[in-house]
Order: C-alpha cells, then structure tokens, then sequence
C-alpha cells in the first residue's frame, strides 16, 4: 500500500489515495518518482489557485477511494458504432467478454498492464495534483498505434464504464498516428446504476504524424453523483490534421483540459465542445491552443445549455508564439441560460507574440428570445416545442462537427432520452 507523509503544507486532509496501491505498470520511474513528490507537497486545488478558480474540488480529498473490479450482464446501451473496434473497460480494467477479439491489421492495440516500460510522459506534473494521481496511481491504460499511412476504415471505441461506490479509476490512453494515416477514435464515459462518489482521472497523450489525420469523438454520460476529470496532451507534427469533438450530457462536476501543441507548420487544429446540463451540474472545459510555428490553423467552438441550478466553465487560452507567423486561430463560446439559477463563468484569452496573424475570440452568454418564442407560439408550436426548436438552432452548430454519424445518431439519442430533445 503506498504511504505518502502529508505534510501540514500539503494534503494533509486528503484521503484520495489512502486505500489505493502504487500503480505495479511500468511507468518511467522518474515520472512515478515527480508524481509522488507533488502529492505529497502539493494542496488540494480551491477557488483561490487561478486554474480551479470556479470549480470547486475539495470534496474529492474527502472521499475515500478504492478501486476493484466489477462484473456487467450487458454493455448494449454504451456501445456507440455497432461496427467499430471496441475494448471496455470496467473501473480501469479491461473486460474481455465485452471488447473486441481481433483488430484491423493496421492497429497495434497494447495493454499498458502487459506492454513495455512507459516512455516519459508528455503530461505536466510539476504542480499538477490530478495529473500525478493519475501517474502514482494508475490503474491501467491501453496504448493504439496507427501504422504509417494506413487509413483505418472501422472506428477504434474505448468504453470506460463505473460501477459501484466510491471508486476510482485511473486510466492512460496513449494514441500514436504514423505518418500519412487516417482514423477516429471513439472514447465514451458512462456510470452503471446509480453508484455515488465515483471518480474517473483520465489522461490522453496523443502524437499525430506528419501528414496524419485524427479525429476524437468524447461522449461523457456518468451519472450526477459522478467526478470526472481528464486530460488530453496533444502533439501534432508539419501538416497533419487533429480534431476532438467533447460532447458533455451527464456528470456531477466534469473537468476537461485540452492541451495541443503545434510542433510543425501547416497543421489545421479543431476543438469543439456541447455541454448540455442541468440540475446542480458542474461542467468545466479548460482548453489551450499553443501555436508554436508558422502556417497553421486553429478552430475552436464550445456551446453550452445550462438549466436549473448548474453551473458552466469555460477557460480558452490560445498562445501565438514570436516565431508563428501566419496564423488563423479563431475560438467562440457561446452559452443559453434556461433558468434565472444558472451561472456561466466564461474566459476566452489569446497571447500573440508574432505580428502578422488573425485571430479573434468572443464569448456570448444570454437567454432565449421570447420574442421568437412568442412567434413560433404564434404559428401553432407549444411554449415546449418552440424551446426545443431554439435550442436545437443554437446548438446545432456544434453539435454538427461530430461527423461520425454513428456517434451523432448516439449523442442525439442521449439528448432525447436526459432532456427531451429531438435533435
């Protein structure tokens, strides 16, 4: 079991980890040695650290985590492509019955329990509690390489599912793109029954080849006594292409960092995210697009719905460093309040170090228009209907950059089954 000395600087309160056992993968023992030491120095985040300034985690360093197995009859309602590679995963752990037997012969698909020893992460521990929780920690992960130009046809589905009470899995996902190849990846979040206090700390490292296309679709659907916390890194070489479309629909509080390094010229980078919550839901999304060198694109757009009495965060940071001329970054966040109750904290920020660039960034958060509502009413909708309509109208914007349409047809069943709305 580990044993880590809380000092009276530290987090001396947590219980995090207190009936957790060291990670026994074979990680980088200089990164297990960091993220040891940042536990054991580094407080719980609170609203006075800039980064969690509107979302509070206290609650989590008093839970006391385990982690173990659990058995399901069924996964038919997680799977998201009928046709697509699926590995399931259950608390962290692999389940056999239900993932996939053979993969596409372009795919290398490696356990991280049964692989080598790790290479050294590309993850910031230095300060970061979670990021080391999930070093320290990990309960398991999977890493996919994509062979040089291959175009991979099927889509690749990681399924994460909780069960139980009090559980904690924390889990790596390793995405190596070879040169010139093509593929979507498919990572869904779901919490089994109505299991309270689970907790999944999830990281992404993902390295796209030259010329590489990649596309991740996330689909997070726990339940509202859930925390969620994950991380993507994301390393994108000359001329590739790298998309990720988050889709938030359930969760108790949801924390999503997205960090993309731009390492060669002529790279096109999208971020899109739809938060849909309501009840006392807490939805934070952390993004940062670092523009490193010359010719590249960036595209991010976030829209949220925000009901009852649930909150929406959203930090967008684009940096465009001395050596990145010619940059096109655009970034938009838009928010719908349905209730006098609802908060957005919005924070859209750009840092330009090169002079000949365009970018912008915006940021709206409002109701909706009762003077449309009153004419759609006025045309034989009901007061539902015409909301419904609204909503669907702002929100399919966003809603539209998941081009998979299997897991578009998915989300959209979601969104009817948690809100009523038939997009």
């Amino acid at each position: 079991m580990a044993v880590i000395e809380q000092k009276k600087t530290g987090l001396n309160s947590s219980t995090i980890w207190n009936q957790l056992s060291e990670t026994e993968l074979r990680i980088d023992s200089q990164d297990k040695e960091m993220a040891l030491r940042v536990l054991n120095n580094t407080p719980m985040p609170t609203t006075r650290t800039e980064a969690w300034k509107y979302t509070r985690v206290s609650k989590l360093g008093k839970i006391e985590f385990s982690n173990q197995g659990a058995q399901l009859t069924s996964i038919d309602k997680y799977i998201i492509d009928e046709s697509g590679t699926r590995l399931v995963f259950i608390n962290g752990h692999l389940s056999e019955e239900f993932s996939s037997e053979e993969f596409q012969d372009e795919l290398n698909i490696t356990l991280l329990s049964q692989g080598e020893e790790l290479a050294p992460s590309i993850l910031n521990l230095d300060d970061e509690i979670f990021h080391s929780l999930n070093t320290a920690f990990l309960t398991d992960g999977v890493q996919i390489e994509i062979a040089d130009n291959a175009n991979v046809e099927r889509t690749i589905q990681i399924i994460h599912i909780l069960k139980g009470e009090s559980v904690i899995s924390n889990f790596k996902t390793i995405i190596k793109a070879g040169k010139s190849s093509q593929a979507n990846i498919i990572q869904g979040f779901f919490a089994e029954g109505e299991g309270k206090s689970n907790f999944c700390n999830s990281t992404s490292e993902i390295f796209v080849g030259e010329n590489a296309a990649l596309t991740v679709d996330k689909v997070q659907y726990e339940n509202e006594s859930t925390f969620h916390i994950s991380t993507e890194q994301v390393q994108q070489e000359k001329n590739s292409v790298f998309t990720i479309n988050t889709s938030t629909l359930n969760g108790g509080l949801v924390r999503n960092n997205i960090n993309i390094d731009v390492n060669g010229e002529n790279c096109v980078s999208h971020m899109n995210g739809v938060y849909l919550l309501k009840n006392k839901q807490h939805v934070d999304n952390h993004t940062v697009m670092n523009h490193k060198v010359a010719h590249c694109d960036s595209h991010e757009l976030y829209k949220g719905v925000i009901d009852d009495k649930a909150t929406a965060v959203f930090n967008g940071k684009v940096y465009v460093r001395p050596d990145a001329q010619k940059i096109n970054a655009f970034q938009s966040n838009g928010n719908v309040l349905l209730s006098d109750d609802a908060s957005v904290y919005s924070k859209p920020e750009l840092e330009i170090y090169a002079d000949d660039v365009k970018c912008s960034h915006g940021s709206t958060t409002g109701q909706l228009d009762e003077e449309a509502i009153f004419y759609l009413q006025a045309r034989g909708l009901s007061k539902k209907s015409a909301h419904k309509l609204m909503v669907s109208a702002f929100i399919g914007e966003a809603l539209d950059m998941t081009k998979n349409e299997n897991a578009r047809a998915f989300i959209d069943n979601l969104l009817l089954e948690r809100f009523g709305w038939d997009f």
